[in-house]
């Protein structure tokens, strides 16, 4: 139903879904134990989502009447509100009366029900730079935060922070929407709702207006201890895996944006960031013996993928490197016998490791000795090969931990042990290494020059990202 295909971030709309809804904070510790009726099917996901198929997509020639467009807001519009008044002196009044909005509150969902059907094919049409311009000029913005500021229906909400979210998407309108007066406080109360599809699209208008030239203005609003809180506890309590994968999105999108890291990156680890996504892949790791381990993966992609980034940064190196439980929980997944059911996981894995193995000091000497977790390394070998990125982190690793290795007394048994092991890996070492042959010494990686020359306890392998050791 858009009009042309959705821009990164731009979303369409589909069947309403309430495949899980939160908890109130302060029932926090119930949340875990209450079963939600609907809140365990991750096919009921909401379908609005994901992109729509390119079959119903409209192509870039297409145009929509303008008239259509600005009657389809008149329908939006709340009755008795201000803005049905500044509406009508716009446009004029309308030869019959719209649906009835009682006071912008949805009647009960159904599936025709006037007011959604007209906010979805708005929410559609918001995908479109021109329509979107068009609904700007014609008080789409009021209408929709008077929607939001008498209506308690969720799937009303949904669907006008959905719009909103769309416009955002489009750089050139971003300052209008940021200016509107009282939008921001409005959309920032959004996240103390506990409707799981409200906070999902509450999240990925934030991420968008993150990612735009107005984005200092809105980390600032979003400063508040109160605030980032309960970001933090929305993370760590939601079991919805889309809402989850919002509101990771809109942590990344913090780190990814330098002015918005400076404002918003030490508040969140006062308040607790570190902890909180540490836990958070703890509890998903710990899932993975249950029967619906497969359906966890995504999840855990998400989580390390964000932990990843985390590790490279400067202000959480420390506290992620000197966390047993991250350690204990990496450890877990190397160790684990069957890698091709990780295999997604195992390169930001090697990659975090690497990262905390930096300094050396907490848990080289540790690990050094630990044969199965090196045979756990070992066996990453074939997953990552084609990963420069993260086939280079897993040799750091094991020319930090071999080098290590070296300096302890071994009696004979665990020298006898050690070696069995070096021999039993002998054909997954010659593989990648015959994989990844280099014809000059000056283009020698870390494995190739460790194999070939040994290594001294004493040399930097710190590992930063892209950077090879």
């Amino acid at each position: 139903m858009s009009p042309s295909t959705p821009q990164e971030g731009v979303l369409g709309e589909g069947e309403p879904a309430r495949d899980e809804v939160l908890q109130p904070q302060q029932e926090g510790e119930e949340a875990g134990e209450q079963e939600e009726d609907d809140g365990f099917e991750e096919d009921e996901a909401p379908t609005h989502l994901p992109f729509a198929p390119s079959s119903v997509l409209l192509d870039d020639t297409t145009t929509v009447d303008p008239s259509y467009t600005i009657s389809l807001i008149r329908q939006l519009l709340p009755q008795g509100s201000n803005v049905e008044k500044e509406f009508s002196a716009k446009q004029g009044a309308p030869e019959e009366k719209g649906v009835n909005s009682d006071n912008g509150e949805s009647a009960q969902l159904e599936d025709k029900d006037p007011w959604e059907e007209c906010g979805c094919i708005l929410w559609d049409l918001a995908a479109s730079k021109p329509q979107a311009e068009l609904m700007m000029n014609n008080l789409v913005l009021e209408v929709l935060l008077a929607n939001l500021h008498v209506t308690e229906s969720p799937r009303v909400k949904e669907i006008c922070i959905g719009i909103m979210g769309n416009l955002a998407c489009h750089e050139s309108l971003v300052n209008a929407i940021s200016m509107q007066n009282g939008l921001t406080a409005t959309v920032v109360n959004q996240l103390f709702l506990d409707d799981s599809a409200c906070l999902s699209e509450t999240f990925r208008f934030l991420a968008a207006v993150l990612r735009s030239s107005a984005s200092v203005s809105w980390a600032e609003a979003l400063l508040p201890d109160e605030i980032l809180s309960r970001v933090l506890w929305i993370v760590g309590n939601t079991l919805n895996s889309t809402l989850l994968e919002k509101s990771i999105d809109f942590l990344s999108t913090v780190i990814d944006n330098q002015d918005v890291t400076a404002i918003l990156l030490q508040p969140l680890i006062k308040v607790g960031l570190v902890d909180h996504v540490i836990s958070l892949l703890a509890s998903e790791i710990e899932k993975l013996s249950d029967e619906s381990k497969f359906d966890r993966s995504a999840s855990i992609d998400l989580i390390l993928n964000f932990i990843e980034e985390l590790s490279a940064t400067d202000n959480c190196f420390e506290l992620m490197s000197s966390s047993d439980q991250l350690i204990q929980v990496l450890d877990k997944i190397i160790k684990l016998p069957d890698k091709l059911e990780v295999s997604s996981y195992c390169a930001s894995v090697v990659v975090i490791l690497a990262n905390l193995l930096a300094d050396g000091k907490h848990t080289v000497p540790s690990l050094s000795h630990d044969l199965p977790f090196l045979e756990g390394l070992f066996d990453i070998l074939p997953l990552v090969c084609d990963d420069n990125q993260a086939r280079n982190a897993l040799w750091c690793i094991l020319a930090r931990l071999l080098a290590q290795a070296q300096g302890i007394d071994m009696n004979s048994s665990s020298l006898e042990r050690f070696v069995s092991l070096l021999l039993s890996k002998f054909t997954l070492i010659k593989d990648d290494l015959e994989s990844h042959r280099v014809d000059k010494e000056v283009e020698l990686s870390a494995e190739d020059a460790y194999l070939k020359h040994g290594i001294s306890a004493s040399h930097d392998l710190s590992y930063h990202g892209e950077m090879d050791c």
